[in-house]
């Protein structure tokens, strides 16, 4: 499980896809976000720009990614 400290009240998808090393773009972020590949607490999300906050669970191509403050 990837770790991802919040340097500010919250991270967007796309930018903790990034951090994490699980994408090597932002396009491809995008692109992997818009056609279902992301769930955060369990829930699909297809919006890049979702706002993680402290707690958020993020999974992605069998990966776990965890929003803490």
């Amino acid at each position: 499980m990837e770790i991802i400290k919040l340097r500010d009240e919250y991270i967007k998808l796309g930018q903790a896809l990034k951090a994490a090393g699980l994408v090597e773009s932002g396009v491809e972020a995008k692109y992997a976000i818009e056609e279902g590949e992301a769930q955060v607490n369990g829930q699909v999300v297809t919006q890049r720009g979702k706002k993680l906050v402290d707690g958020d669970i993020v999974m992605f191509r069998n990966q776990t990614i965890k929003i803490v403050k």
